[in-house]
């Protein structure tokens, strides 16, 4: 065929193709050129070779079938999700790309609101991508998620001199199965003490298996960043997004407009001695109408967070992301930025705030008769920590305190009175666990745990808190308004059956008769008040209580005896509250920052299971962070003796709660003693099935601190008490023997799940058992040993690796 006259019969010009395949990029090969330009088949010879040509300048590039410009993507690609921009989005880069084409290009991803099955999609994650192509660069759509991203591993890097390192992991389960080794060309030149993510290399065959270093998430040098370790464990996000910064320095103070003036009303903060940030202030006067003689008039006003973090703002995303501030000992990772939080939303006495507030009747008998909400601007009278007012009222005032007394911090105690004599007819749960608080040093080193003492002022501010938050939900209800609910659900009938038999070993009844009410269970509490047996029950009830969550279904909150509950006191630092407040702005033609009329009970279900998540993710984190702190304080300390009481008994041993500072740490089963112990359930207490020595869930106990684990935040102890005896009549377990042997613990079912210890540990010790256990087995008679022996030394050399502590 002559390709010249083909071209010259109404044959596109290399423009006019060049066009086509970049107006759809990705989805042009040459049978759709052929089509759009009526090419017929004696035509295709003609269009190869200009598109060869097109191809050997460099004009186009071909990838398959696929025609399409040296930088264009095609319609569908695989791509790895490699993290996330600035404003919290989903980047990608297409795992087919040829490097010649130039550095690989990003792809943001459009994350639905409500993901379809197998579309939502993570950072680590590898994903099947409908492309688009804008002005600005690529955006991707979530088709399918082809492989999900393996979990990361942190842990310290420990630096050998020839620049090659080890290791440690933070994970207490994963630090006991041994270090990692990381060559120094896998090291990304990280120096000792740095936090580290790897990837695992080599997992199995002989030696320690290694791991390649990903990233450097900071220096752990000094222990003042131990907290870093669970912010990126649990990847808490940390820096704001620079749109929410923006927004935050471009907000503006509240002004009277669309608000009452409340400057007058004197209006006091109660907080802790270190609270950074006030967002909630209380006023309390008798109620001047004679139809309520003896009543009060509570007022409480909120920050008015919903002023400043509009929906749909950068500052909006960035506290969804969060769900809530985390509180660590040597920092707060905040919900909002600090011009928000700490300055602009925070009830500073002297300067105007506005705020959220609600107007409470309280009737002489200390309940709420009625309830309304107003947008306020206020100013602070006094700002005082809890100490400080209760030891005002308790006749020891201070400057601050001694002219404010009469006129504000009497009425607030007069009317917590009326409120507390409600609160016990209601009967929430009462439990009596005390928390503890770690202070540390100038150099974030611990320097003592407390216990702080529980005030009053304590209980005045959580009760009229309590108070508010009914308001807020009963004003939503009202208007039948979505919300999201704090709720409890009531116990389970597992666990309450599990409750029953453990009381039944105190011979204490549980009958429950009805409905399941938190009075039940505090008459419980009431009968072992002041007596040896208290601490354990107050524990075991807790242990058969649900948790707490948010959702946009009401079910009640169960410990609280209250019908309908919502968070609306501290929307600083919790996103919930946050919403709560947009509904009541929305509900009550309160002004700007209302909740959007798209949302729905769907959609607000789904950010209750988000900030659930959240806070949860914060409590763990939180935990994790004192645990770490304690036992650095307590590193320098192995051979020391402590009291404690047992706070945990599991099939893998017991868990000791120390006196002093509250640590917990591991004794394990195996080193109970001479004898078989078997886990009792119903009792949550090992029993030795020879002697019938028990250690019990609550009792106190004298150990020795054997191990310490910082970076883990791991001890492991030996007990040094005698366990009770059983008396005639309580049940003893029937014994299960297993081939562990005479002369040990049995280990029974689940303790190759005990928590391992030790950033500083090594196997050398669980090689020696292994090696003896063998040599025990293949002793008599120095003959080739059987094959039940041959097993038996097996099985202790597997026990020994995988159990040890």
């Amino acid at each position: 065929m002559n390709v010249s006259k083909s071209r010259a019969r109404n044959f596109p010009t290399r423009d006019a193709i060049v066009a086509f395949i970049r107006a759809h990029p990705g989805e042009v090969g040459t049978r759709e050129i052929a089509r759009e330009f009526g090419l017929k088949n004696e035509d295709r010879v003609a269009l190869k070779q200009i598109l060869r040509e097109l191809k050997d300048d460099g004009t186009i590039t071909k990838k398959g079938r696929v025609v399409l410009e040296p930088t264009a993507l095609p319609t569908t690609v695989m791509a790895d999700i490699t993290g996330r921009d600035t404003d919290g989005e989903l980047l990608a880069a297409p795992l087919d790309w040829d490097d010649a084409n130039g550095a690989k290009p990003v792809i943001r991803i459009h994350v639905p609101r409500r993901p379809a099955p197998g579309t939502a999609a993570g950072v680590g994650d590898r994903a099947l991508l409908r492309i688009e192509k804008h002005d600005d660069g690529y955006a991707g759509r979530v088709i399918k998620v082809i492989d999900q991203a393996k979990a990361r591993l942190l842990g310290i890097f420990r630096r050998a001199p020839d620049g090659s390192g080890r290791l440690i992991a933070i994970d207490k389960k994963q630090a006991g199965r041994g270090e990692l080794n990381i060559a120094k060309a896998d090291s990304m030149e990280a120096e000792d003490g740095d936090l580290v993510s790897v990837d695992l290399v080599r997992s199995r065959g002989f030696g320690l298996a290694s791991a390649k270093v990903k990233e450097r998430l900071g220096s752990l040098a000094t222990e003042k960043a131990v907290s870093l370790i669970a912010i990126h464990a649990h990847e808490i996000p940390q820096a704001f997004s620079p749109g929410a910064i923006e927004e935050s320095e471009a907000a503006e103070p509240a002004t009277l407009k669309g608000r009452e003036d409340w400057r007058d009303v004197p209006l006091v903060t109660i907080d802790p001695p270190d609270a950074k940030d006030h967002d909630d202030a209380v006023y309390a006067e008798p109620d001047s109408d004679p139809s309520n003689a003896g009543g009060f008039i509570v007022s409480v006003a909120i920050a008015d967070v919903a002023f400043y973090v509009r929906p749909g703002s950068a500052l909006d995303r960035d506290a969804l992301l969060r769900g809530n501030s985390v509180y660590f000992p040597d920092r707060v990772v905040p919900m909002l930025p600090e011009r928000i939080s700490n300055n602009l939303c925070s009830l500073v006495p002297g300067e105007a705030r506005g705020a959220l507030a609600v107007r409470m009747v309280i009737g002489p008998d200390g309940r709420k008769t009625s309830h309304t909400f107003h947008r306020v601007l206020m100013r602070s009278a006094a700002k005082l920590n809890y100490a400080q007012a209760q030891a005002a009222i308790d006749g020891h005032p201070d400057d601050t305190t001694g002219p404010i007394l009469e006129r504000i911090i009497a009425p607030l105690y007069r009317a917590y009175a009326l409120v507390k004599r409600a609160r016990d007819e209601r009967s929430p749960l009462d439990l009596d666990l005390p928390e503890r608080k770690i202070l540390l040093k100038a150099d974030g080193t611990v320097d003592r745990v407390i216990v702080p003492q529980r005030l009053d002022a304590h209980r005045l501010i959580e009760e009229f808190m309590i108070l508010a938050n009914v308001a807020a939900a009963e004003a939503l209800e009202k208007k039948a308004l979505p919300l999201i609910y704090r709720v409890h659900d009531e116990p389970s009938v597992e666990k309450v059956h599990n409750l029953q038999e453990f009381l039944k070993t105190l011979d204490m009844p549980f009958a429950k008769q009805g409905a399941l009410r938190p009075a039940l269970f505090n008459s419980v509490l009431a009968r072992v008040k002041g007596h040896d047996a208290e601490q354990l029950v107050n524990e075991v009830v807790l242990r058969s209580q649900a948790q707490a969550e948010y959702s946009a279904d009401n079910y009640g909150h169960f410990g609280l005896n209250l019908r309908r509950y919502a968070h609306f006191t501290s929307p600083i630092r919790r996103y919930a509250d946050l919403v709560v407040h947009r509904a009541l702005i929305r509900a009550l033609g309160l002004g700007d920052g209302a909740l959007p009329d798209t949302e729905s009970f769907e959609t607000l279900s789904e950010v209750a299971a988000q900030i659930s998540v959240t806070e949860r993710r914060a409590m763990k984190a939180e935990r994790e962070t004192a645990d770490r702190l304690i036992a650095h304080f307590l590193a320098d300390r192995i051979g020391a003796s402590f009291q404690g009481r047992i706070s945990g008994v599991t099939r893998a041993g017991l868990f000791v709660k120390l006196a002093d500072t509250g640590a917990d740490g591991l004794i394990p089963i195996r080193t109970l003693g001479t004898e078989y112990f078997n886990f009792d359930e119903a009792r949550h207490a090992l029993v030795g099935t020879r002697s019938g020595a028990m250690h019990r869930l609550g009792d106190v106990v004298d150990v020795r601190l054997v191990e310490a684990a910082p970076v883990a935040g791991a001890l492991r102890f030996e007990l040094l008490s005698q366990g009770s005896v059983a008396t005639r009549g309580q049940r003893r377990p029937q014994a299960h023997p297993t081939k562990a042997g005479p002369g040990r613990s049995r280990a029974p079912q689940g303790a190759r799940d005990t928590p391992p210890f030790g950033d500083d540990m090594t196997k050398t010790k669980q090689r020696k058992e292994a090696r003896k256990a063998k040599a025990k087995a293949a002793k008599p008679g120095r003959a080739k040993p059987g094959k039940a022996a041959r097993q038996a030394a097996k099985a202790a050399a597997g026990t020994s690796k995988k159990g040890q502590s």
